[in-house]
């Protein structure tokens, strides 16, 4: 009898996992819920700000890039700063836009790192990154320009 609620309990675990890793909406584990933190911004905001009229830099890696991004959205990745740097230079020094960087989600790091890279070399003002990242932008908008 204990053996037979061991294997259920087993079964159940296994096919709660494989449903959280296989269904496209499910949940992340890993989120509370915290306050947004300053220096993210929703898409909300961007379009009553700005009119979504911003200038997006992707710091997710080339490939993903690649899959899909936001129209227009500048790659500049961790990976390949240096050359992505001196290919977007003139664009990322004359733009009067405000920046908004993002990476793949809320537990990705790589838009905040890009942030202060950027505050530290460029002189922009308004420097952002996308609350959700591309999930967010994705899940409303579509898989974006390939």
């Amino acid at each position: 009898m204990i053996r037979e609620a061991f294997i259920l309990l087993i079964c159940a675990l296994l096919a709660a996992t494989g449903t959280h890793y296989l269904h496209p909406r499910a949940p992340a584990w890993y989120l509370t819920e915290e306050a947004m933190p300053e220096d993210e911004i929703t898409l909300e905001e961007i379009a009553s700000k700005w009119q979504g009229d911003v200038l997006w830099i992707d710091a997710r890696l080339r490939e993903q890039y690649e899959t899909g991004h936001v129209p227009g959205a500048l790659l500049l990745n961790e990976l390949e700063v240096n050359q992505l740097m001196q290919e977007h230079f003139e664009k990322l020094q004359d733009n009067k836009k405000p920046v908004v960087v993002y990476c793949s989600g809320e537990a990705c790091q790589a838009s905040h790192k890009m942030k202060t890279y950027l505050k530290e070399r460029l002189p922009i003002e308004e420097i952002y990154v996308l609350h959700g990242g591309w999930k967010e932008w994705s899940g409303k908008f579509g898989a974006g320009v390939r």
